[in-house]
């Protein structure tokens, strides 16, 4: 029986999510991108490349790490992101700028669901799956503090210039690497005696199969992608919005970093109330992104990052033991296909909730 040390395995995923997080340049990319003189039209578009890109390959990827390794995907994961960078700073046409966005897609959707799934199955195997909580909120923690923490430095990367921010992200890509390649693989149990052929199959077969009689499932899946929308959409136009109403520009990082701190403390305060049910801890989040919405019409700056403060909260709040649950249920032999049809709904509730948005804090 493969036997594995659950504790350095975690502390290794914990590395690979702080430095993945810490990426400068890829916090203010949009801002780099305008230094160099893109219009807002091209970034447009940039954007709408990464997200078409990420929908269209995050169930594969998924089965990918099903079928391969959830170890190899980690670690073709940081190769992605770190090629996404490289191209960044060697290349300045629309084109190829593209191409490093399409790339940057790509690393995330090999990460997402892989490792949840490369967790949870470790943790299962050293028989601590229960704690399985106690990660996904350290994990978001960490990951919500360093990408704030990244933000918080818009201005570094500016002054430093668009080249010397993404080789830091090479750098904290290269740490991050480094983790990934020492992690213990955990491979999806049974596909053991499968051509490869036939593991993408009974993948497929077996996560359409879930999806179709879990009713439970899908419900949850929707929810938390619905919840997740409106809280981030409400951050991400507030960093347009928010010196409109009367907000200092120098108050705006510092701002869009509590809003991002706030997603780590909802992340830590599930845990606190383990006993609590789904269903409250649901009712309960969606309370939050109401007022949260709510308080965008109030023109007031300073209600409107408590708002913001607060859907970040109940989003994180929500989506931990979304994780959890859902990870209770999925079976090992899809279950980071079964976590990228997660992520998958929530790109086409962001999709569809954009323009709507987009409308509101016009």
């Amino acid at each position: 029986m493969q036997k594995i040390n659950i504790k350095t395995q975690i502390r290794k995923l914990y590395c690979i999510d702080s430095f993945g997080a810490m990426m400068i340049a890829g916090a203010s990319w949009v801002a780099l991108l305008a230094a160099r003189g893109f219009s807002t039209i091209e970034i447009g578009f940039f954007e709408s490349i990464f997200h078409i890109v990420s929908m269209t390959c995050e169930i594969p990827t998924g089965a990918i790490a099903d079928v391969f390794g959830r170890k190899k995907t980690m670690v073709m994961a940081q190769i992605m992101s770190m090629f996404s960078a490289l191209i960044m700073i060697f290349t300045g046409s629309f084109w190829t700028i593209a191409i490093a966005m399409a790339v940057s897609a790509l690393s995330y959707n090999l990460a997402s669901g892989t490792r949840e799934a490369l967790a949870y199955d470790s943790m299962k195997l050293a028989g601590v799956e229960n704690d399985y909580e106690k990660f996904s909120s350290r994990d978001f923690i960490i990951y919500e503090i360093f990408s704030s923490m990244a933000t918080l430095l818009a201005g570094v990367a500016l002054m430093l210039g668009y080249r010397k921010a993404y080789l830091i992200d090479i750098l904290m890509g290269g740490i991050a690497l480094l983790f990934a390649l020492s992690l213990q693989e955990v491979h999806a149990s049974g596909h053991e005696s499968m051509s490869v052929k036939s593991r993408f199959r009974d993948v497929a077969l077996g996560s359409v199969k879930f999806i179709r009689e879990n009713r439970k499932a899908r419900l949850i899946i929707l929810y938390n992608a619905g919840i997740g929308a409106v809280a981030v959409l409400i951050g991400f136009f507030l960093q347009a919005k928010l010196p409109e109403v009367g907000l200092h520009a120098v108050f705006l990082g510092p701002a869009l970093f509590v809003i991002g701190i706030s997603g780590a403390v909802g992340a830590k305060a599930v845990t606190i109330f383990n006993k609590m049910g789904y269903k409250m801890v649901g009712g309960i989040s969606l309370v939050g992104v109401i007022l949260a919405t709510m308080s965008v019409f109030t023109g007031n700056p300073y209600v409107m990052i408590a708002g913001a403060c607060l859907g970040s909260f109940s989003d994180s709040f929500l989506e931990v033991r979304s994780d959890v649950v859902l990870n209770n249920m999925i079976p090992s032999g899809q279950r980071a296909t079964l976590m990228s049809i997660n992520s998958f709904a929530y790109s086409v509730v962001m999709i569809v909730l954009s323009p709507l948005f987009g409308w509101i804090f016009r």
